[in-house]
């Protein structure tokens, strides 16, 4: 474990969720990513995940991987730190892991193995595995398959020592409170299922999450948090009813859109997003009109 807590790492905030643009030939457009972390260093982030799930981590080639965390890393500099995405299976996640660990990165995020539905013996040596390649703090995320219990999380706590924080992925808040209300202080707790569930996550005393919403209408992020933060339930139910239900149900409609539909709107914003690598599907010509829609009342909220 490193010396200072993930609590003070990343502290109280959102954690930002940027995409990885492509050009129209699918290569990596290293400039728009830089560009788009810019624009969202504007805002009071307290933490950049390179390579994550809206990343496209798993459609990345080896060398663009590091390439995309040494940018981060750069555009952040002493600013935020970078989280990095390591996946697939055991032995590539541990060379991603030390990796990006050489490039700068400050904290890995452990999403679930190729694998699907493995036994959690098969998880939890995984986690060990990764834990065990650098020093870096890990945070799991449980999104997908990998739905645990209580009593596996704390087998996780004990067996896996590096293992700082916890990023939910399946909005079940009746399990996440019971392994909260288990592990206590031991791990940081993360919203991770969508911006569209903080008042939720809120609720239940955790006080980060990951915003894909971040990286086209960061302020609306922000407020999120602070709306949150400060019990303003009525507020909250408000921006998340007018500003955060219309994408996310949009994003429901198809597997791969809580990718595609951010990218769609930072290309209608005249930022990077570009086309996302198959098997995902950019949405159809008349959701880009809904996303349009989307975007101007994100606009006239001021909330970009």
């Amino acid at each position: 474990m490193t010396e200072q807590p993930f609590s003070e790492l990343v502290p109280e905030g959102v954690i930002g969720f940027p995409v990885t643009p492509f050009h129209g030939d699918y290569c990596l457009n290293s400039e728009g990513f830089r560009d788009n972390l810019e624009f969202m260093l504007e805002e009071p982030f307290t933490a950049f995940v390179a390579a994550g799930g809206t990343g496209e981590m798993y459609s990345l080639a080896r060398d663009v991987y590091i390439n995309l965390v040494a940018d981060a890393v750069e555009v952040a500099g002493d600013r935020l730190p970078v989280i990095a995405g390591v996946g697939y299976g055991s032995r590539i996640a541990v060379t991603m892991a030390a990796k990006a660990a050489g490039a700068g990165a400050s904290a890995l995020l452990v999403l679930p193995p190729y694998y699907p539905n493995a036994a959690f013996e098969g998880l939890l040596a995984y986690c060990k595995t990764i834990g065990n390649a650098t020093n870096l703090p890990l945070i799991i995320y449980t999104r997908d398959w990998v739905n645990l219990t209580a009593s596996q999380a704390e087998q996780l706590a004990e067996e896996v020592t590096t293992l700082a924080a916890w990023k939910d992925g399946q909005g079940e808040l009746r399990n996440y409170q019971r392994i909260q209300a288990r592990l206590g202080d031991r791990f940081t707790w993360l919203g991770g299922v969508g911006d569209d569930l903080v008042g939720g996550y809120y609720g239940i005393g955790i006080r980060r999450f990951t915003s894909s919403i971040s990286s086209i209408a960061p302020k609306l992020s922000i407020l999120l948090h602070e709306t949150g933060a400060a019990s303003d339930t009525a507020a909250l139910e408000k921006l998340t009813k007018e500003h955060v239900l219309p994408l996310y149900n949009l994003r429901a409609r198809r597997k791969g859109y809580e990718v595609s539909a951010m990218k769609a709107l930072l290309e209608l914003a005249g930022k990077a997003g570009g086309p996302v690598r198959p098997p995902l599907v950019d949405p159809r010509p008349e959701e880009i009109d809904e996303l349009k829609a989307i975007l101007d009342g994100w606009a006239q909220a001021n909330l970009l």
